[in-house]
């Protein structure tokens, strides 16, 4: 697979596995635990007080439907229940201006002047059974048949006889909103409305994104969103941005029930914030109006950090049942999207403004580009130069070194003169201002590139054939073209075994009971050809399609590398990509192929790993399902797949043999979609 680096991680503790110190969110009004179980004086929640009905007429049977629309563009400047606009009096073109507002994207900073909320509640936001509990007449009537359901009667008439509704927050979710400083706040209700429950972290990055990590005891009246208000903006997390993981500390000291996931870890991002100096408020809204108000100050923190927190967070969770099967219905539901974006972000953030040195004999058209993406180790740097140096061809090429680890760079400046000096290769290093990911370093190295062929080699990739590179030059210019478009090669083990023979695709499946019921959890896997095979397989080593190849070395044509976008920026760290643009390429019309250039692999020893990098894994396997699975079971599973491209078996050389390759009718499943 492709390397994996990753950024420095700065640790942040929080109370995963832990009541007491650790915790993170300075400020907090927390109870441990063990309090919470006691009889501690509790906090007293703040909720919306609704006013009961008056004078109101009884529902009729058949009614006449209430209009449903309901603009999502932003708030009131007033307090946490967003009241319908007074429209009366104002003029018609006034009232269409202010009803014009478009909805607000993730990644906007909705403020309150942009639209405001009507007053009809949307279904998705609609507590049903703490209606239905406020109104035992419409309880009945719906037990009876004459309505299919409490939102039924309140979209029909329950708004216009202004019926008791539990409070919920009706805010647009998972977009940072804008509010009034100092918005009035309603007063508390009785402190019995109150759960046991507590946040152990609450970190923000002020322009990307925003995480929570908590514990609540909800299992008779399930945690439906969080809403955290402060004093110029306000963000309402719903359960699709909810992982529930489990608290074995909450389990010891409160006495839970058996497998009940206390632990609560939200996240969202987002491309605006508002003022991070002051403590925020943490309403935890649940099933029936409940609500529990907690007070916090944030950790205020960088993208990247925030991402590497959330990610190690992502590593360490444990799950009831199958960790990698659970962490991937959680990711489905919306965290996972969410992650993804701020990695994104991130990366062409640092892919921005490379910067670039060149060292060595200058090349005008080199004849291939090898580029080199480098994280945590410049062991190899120096042995690659030797071992490459020399060899029959090797001055065709130029090779590109990008640095995914900023604080290695002047270290690493020094190596590339020394080097040059001895080995004499044109050489050119770029420093990135942080972790840009094996896909972001990668295409950062493609547009330094000066050759119409790109070479992706891994930092611990060395040459088992001393002719390998004058016959990868004789390749391009003797097979057909559809064979050397993007292929990649044998790969060895320092013992002689095989490790890469070309790679193939399989799928797991797995039962999740976290619902109650078992629900089967299907997940994609790359597998290499011959993976610790004898190092004379000839059936595993011979020029063949393939359904993909390792990043650890791919060669693939510049124009082709363009046309499929580069590697994918969405995966995280590394791992995926590879194989992801070798499902392009099929998808485009042109399978990998298999040529014999034999290399050395020292799997794994050419980056440092760190525990975000887990995480980072586990969001890619996610994301490579979510894209590919489909297509992966119609023709591409298992080592002899049944797409007609990938039949060909011919025992004759390369060139005599052109590959069979069918039109691009692949559609790939969009990695958003749930």
């Amino acid at each position: 697979m492709g390397a994996e680096p990753g950024g420095p991680l700065r640790s942040v503790r929080f109370g995963q596995h832990s009541m007491g110190g650790g915790a993170v969110a300075r400020g907090a009004n927390k109870q441990s635990a063990k309090d919470a179980g006691t009889g501690a004086a509790p906090r007293r929640p703040r909720r919306i007080s609704i006013p009961a009905p008056s004078g109101t007429a009884a529902s009729p049977v058949d009614p006449t439907p209430v209009d449903t629309g309901w603009p999502t563009g932003g708030l009131e400047e007033s307090g946490d229940r967003l009241e319908a606009r007074a429209d009366a009096g104002k003029a018609p073109a006034e009232q269409a201006s202010a009803e014009s507002h478009e909805p607000a994207g993730n990644n906007e900073r909705v403020h309150p002047q942009d639209g405001v909320f009507d007053d009809l509640m949307p279904e998705n936001v609609f507590d049903e059974a703490g209606y239905l509990r406020l109104n035992a007449d419409v309880r009945h009537a719906v037990a009876t048949g004459s309505f299919d359901s409490g939102y039924t009667h309140y979209r029909l008439h329950g708004r216009t006889e202004r019926r008791p509704l539990p409070d919920t927050p009706r805010e647009q979710r998972n977009v940072m909103l804008a509010s009034q400083a100092d918005a009035a706040r309603a007063e508390a209700l009785p402190s019995e409305q109150e759960a046991r429950c507590s946040i152990d972290a609450l970190i923000l990055a002020p322009r990307a994104g925003l995480m929570i990590v908590a514990w609540i005891d909800d299992a008779a009246q399930p945690l439906t969103c969080i809403r955290i208000v402060a004093a110029d903006w306000r963000l309402v997390l719903d359960d699709s941005r909810i992982v529930r993981v489990r608290r074995t500390d909450v389990e010891k000291a409160i006495g839970g029930r058996a497998g009940y996931a206390f632990g609560v870890f939200g996240f969202v991002q987002f491309a605006a914030g508002g003022d991070t100096t002051r403590p925020v408020t943490v309403e935890l809204w649940q099933n029936g109006g409940r609500s529990t108000t907690l007070h916090c100050t944030p950790v205020v923190v960088e993208d990247v950090e925030l991402r590497n927190t959330a990610l190690g967070y992502l590593a360490g969770a444990t799950f009831f049942g199958n960790p990698i099967i659970e962490s991937m219905r959680q990711l489905r539901k919306g965290s996972g999207a969410e992650l993804v974006r701020l990695n994104t972000a991130i990366t062409r953030r640092l892919t921005a403004a490379p910067y670039t040195e060149r060292f060595g004999p200058r090349r005008e058209s080199p004849r291939g580009s090898i580029v080199v993406c480098l994280y945590g180790k410049l062991e190899y740097f120096f042995l690659q130069n030797c071992l490459y140096a020399g060899l029959p061809g090797i001055d065709e090429y130029e090779f590109i070194y990008v640095s995914n680890s900023p604080e290695l760079a002047e270290t690493l400046l020094r190596e590339a003169y020394s080097a040059q000096l001895v080995y004499g290769l044109t050489t050119s290093v770029v420093i990135l201002p942080g972790n840009a990911g094996f896909g972001g370093a990668n295409n950062v190295g493609a547009r330094v590139a000066r050759s119409g062929r790109l070479l992706a080699v891994n930092p611990d990739v060395f040459p088992r054939d001393r002719e390998w590179a004058r016959k990868h030059l004789d390749l391009l210019g003797s097979a057909p073209e559809e064979q050397t478009r993007l292929f990649g090669v044998p790969l060895f083990y320092d013992d002689g075994s095989l490790m890469h023979g070309g790679m193939y695709f399989e799928t797991d499946a797995g039962l999740s009971l976290a619902s109650g019921q078992p629900v089967v959890q299907r997940m994609c896997r790359v597998e290499h050809y011959g993976k610790g095979a004898a190092a004379e397989s000839a059936e595993l080593t011979r020029a063949r399609p393939v359904p993909a190849v390792t990043g650890a070395f791919m060669s693939i044509d510049r124009t082709w590398f363009e046309n499929l976008g580069g590697f994918s920026e969405d995966f995280i760290f590394g791992h995926y990509e590879d194989a992801d643009l070798c499902l392009k390429s099929i998808e485009r019309g042109t399978v990998p192929w298999l040529h014999d250039i034999r290399m050395w692999h020292l799997e794994g020893k050419g980056s440092t790993r760190q525990p975000a990098h887990d995480g980072g894994l586990t969001v890619n396997r996610w994301l490579f399902t979510e894209s590919w699975l489909q297509i992966i079971e119609d023709h591409l599973q298992g080592p002899t797949p049944s797409h007609p491209a990938l039949q060909e078996r011919a025992a004759s050389t390369p060139a005599a043999t052109p590959s069979r390759t069918p039109p691009g009718r692949m559609r790939r499943k969009r990695w958003l979609a749930t």
